[in-house]
């Protein structure tokens, strides 16, 4: 038989409205009677009902995460900082893949699913700008991401431009002069890889380096395999490249991949930086020099508006917070200073 409110109650020597306080977080509970119940709680294996409580409260003590994708270490890594920082509110996260979908993502914004959590961190891919009004919803909701700016709700992002402008200025500083990117969207007007294609060409500018479009080439994806085919394009066309900046640290594995398949050495002959600071980069061989974008303080200040959001029991804060994280560049063997 599952353990009862009335048997921990009995367990600790309390009353099952002082069991139920704790259970449900009440602030003035003493100490050390509290200690006493969550001892009793641990020793019985006591489960609450959330449907009760969720009836009771109005609050589930879940909250929803939408991301593009898991296969990439970026998102999934970032999940796992969103988890741990819930687990700090006493949260418990639902993961919703919408594999950057435009309408997968709408219907997410409209799932029942969404509706029996206390609020949702979104992250599209699919949407772009004109969708800003479909993010009028009526949970607790902050955004994530390069897709929609000046929205409605609260959001939380990486300094996209100033970032890349560092990556390159780097390269160009170890005496790098034609830097290669992998990872353009041409047709992108706003997002990660437009936002980061800006900054490449302001650190050019700046360094007094021409702009080479030959230099640039595209990818649908940001996968391994997307980089390594771009590169081989790249090595192909017979343009000459000491530098290699990649838009981010999986389409960098595989560049570094076919240029050691091609005989040119990492970093003599070829230097290479990646963007987002995967944990695969720290054990890549070489090490990967990378962008550090901020993922945890992302993870933390997404999950700390969504709280407020929750607490404040407002639909949509009539204020909206645009918040932007610093970044670091992350020094290894593929780039050194």
């Amino acid at each position: 038989m599952a353990a009862t409110l009335h048997d921990v109650a009995q367990l600790a020597g309390v009353s099952i409205k002082t069991v139920s306080n704790v259970v449900n977080d009440y602030p003035h509970v003493r100490t050390a009677t509290r200690e006493r119940v969550q001892a009793a709680i641990a020793q019985l294996g006591y489960q609450p009902n959330l449907s009760a409580r969720t009836l009771r409260s109005g609050r589930s003590g879940v909250i929803g995460l939408v991301l593009p994708e898991l296969s990439l270490s970026y998102f999934a890594e970032l999940a796992d900082a969103v988890i741990a920082q819930a687990e700090l509110h006493g949260l418990v996260v639902i993961i919703e893949r919408t594999g950057a979908d435009r309408a997968r993502e709408l219907a997410v914004l409209s799932s029942p699913r969404m509706r029996m959590t206390d609020g949702v961190i979104f992250s599209p891919l699919g949407m772009g700008q004109a969708d800003a009004h479909f993010l009028e919803v009526d949970f607790p909701l902050v955004l994530l991401g390069e897709r929609i700016f000046g929205g409605p709700v609260d959001h939380v992002t990486m300094r996209n431009i100033e970032a890349a402008r560092a990556a390159t200025e780097f390269l160009l500083g170890s005496g790098r002069q034609r830097v290669a990117l992998i990872g353009a969207h041409p047709d992108e007007d706003l997002g990660s890889a437009a936002l980061r294609l800006e900054g490449y060409k302001e650190a050019l500018a700046s360094a007094g380096v021409a702009y080479d479009p030959e230099l640039v080439r595209s990818t649908t994806l940001w996968h391994r395999a997307n980089g390594a085919a771009a590169t081989r394009e790249l090595i192909d066309s017979g343009v000459d490249f000491d530098a290699v900046f990649g838009l981010n640290d999986a389409l960098t594995l595989g560049v570094m991949r076919v240029l050691q398949e091609s005989g040119r050495r990492i970093p003599e002959d070829v230097a290479v930086i990646g963007f987002d600071n995967i944990e695969e980069a720290e054990y890549a061989v070489p090490s990967l020099t990378t962008i550090d974008p901020g993922r945890e303080l992302i993870a933390q200040r997404a999950v700390d508006l969504l709280v407020q959001q929750i607490g404040s029991g407002a639909q949509r804060p009539e204020h909206p917070t645009a918040e932007t994280v610093g970044f670091e560049v992350i020094v290894r063997e593929s780039a050194p200073a």
